[in-house]
């Protein structure tokens, strides 16, 4: 089960039985707007606060995941997920709505691939037959928590990254067909010592590198094992940080091979910055995008390696550094995965 110090490798292979993402207006006009299963056409979903509309997102993620494999509420026995809002709050109400044992879990950004990696080690056991996972974020809620609030049109610098208003969700099962999850390592806590929170993707891209590079080693593989190695949101500067640390670290692997979500969302002219991040983010590029993509026989092989930061608005404002982490899962589809 345990391969090399921080690898999970799983015999059984649970299946993603069934997932389903959500996005706001902004998602609407990206690049991967066909594989999202609902579209909003504003930021407030009908709702009072942004914080009540990314509860929304989620629930109605989770609600589609389960429509789509066929499974009552009921038959769900746990719930991880999580957010980047005060005590994961939208998080903690869609699990009341939804009624299911709940772990919840926070890993920033990286929470998606954090429960999902959790999820597949309960299911690979025994522990659970169906398990709901996933992430959400909301623009104008994690912008006035960790930022300034949309409506004082602050000035950023071409550094920043545009935050996600999505859901993705999967519904894990040790029954079904569906792509595998076949291995998980779990990163561990990087801090080059960087401050600025308008720098996501450059503090975060030595944790990604990290994660990767134990993956490889732990699994005995090369980079080309995969057909596409994936981050989570490091934008444009974060990727080509990450490139460059993983070249000096002997790990040449091509461009083509190595993209990241928060790249891959938004079109070019929108005004995105550096790209796209948020707890959603890699959420709905791996449960919509690329999960379709392997459905549709262009990917056999992924590994998503999701990256958070772990700071908090307390942190930043006790002059404390950034500490960064990231959580990589194999997928497989078709072949030996299937």
């Amino acid at each position: 089960m345990l391969k090399g110090h921080r690898t999970w490798v799983f015999e059984n292979k649970p299946a993603i039985l069934a997932t389903a993402t959500v996005g706001g207006p902004f998602e609407a006009n990206g690049c991967i707007a066909d594989d999202f299963d609902l579209l909003h056409e504003d930021l407030w979903l009908g709702e009072q606060s942004y914080e009540k509309a990314h509860k929304v997102l989620l629930e109605e993620a989770m609600f589609k995941a389960m429509e789509k494999a066929g499974i009552a509420k009921e038959k769900v026995q746990l719930i991880i997920a999580g957010d980047l809002i005060n005590q994961m709050t939208p998080t903690n109400f869609a699990a009341r709505t939804i009624g299911a044992p709940y772990l919840g879990i926070f890993g920033a950004c990286s929470t998606s691939m954090e429960g999902l990696a959790l999820s597949a080690f309960i299911v690979n056991y025994g522990g659970a037959d169906y398990i709901l996972t996933g992430a959400a974020s909301h623009n104008a809620a994690v912008e006035k928590q960790f930022r300034y609030p949309t409506e004082y049109g602050g000035q950023k610098p071409p550094t920043a990254q545009w935050t996600v208003t999505g859901a993705g969700v999967a519904l894990i099962s040790s029954y079904g067909d569906g792509p595998r999850v076949t291995s998980a390592t779990i990163g561990r806590v990087v801090d080059m010592g960087l401050s600025d929170p308008f720098n996501m993707g450059g503090a975060m891209a030595p944790a990604a590198v990290d994660t990767i590079e134990a993956h490889l080693r732990d699994m005995q593989i090369d980079a080309s094992y995969y057909d596409l190695i994936v981050t989570g949101d490091l934008g444009k500067i974060g990727r080509e940080i990450s490139l460059d640390l993983l070249r000096q670290h002997g790990m040449n692997i091509e461009e083509e091979r190595y993209q990241d979500c928060g790249l891959i969302i938004y079109r070019e002219g929108q005004p995105v910055l550096s790209g796209a991040s948020g707890a959603g983010c890699s959420a709905i590029v791996v449960y919509g995008h690329l999960l379709n993509r392997m459905k549709r026989g262009e990917l056999k092989r992924i590994l998503a390696v999701a990256t958070g930061a772990l700071l908090s608005p307390l942190s930043f404002q006790q002059n404390e550094t950034i500490p960064c982490i990231a959580h990589a899962v194999a997928i497989e589809y078709g072949g030996d995965g299937s």
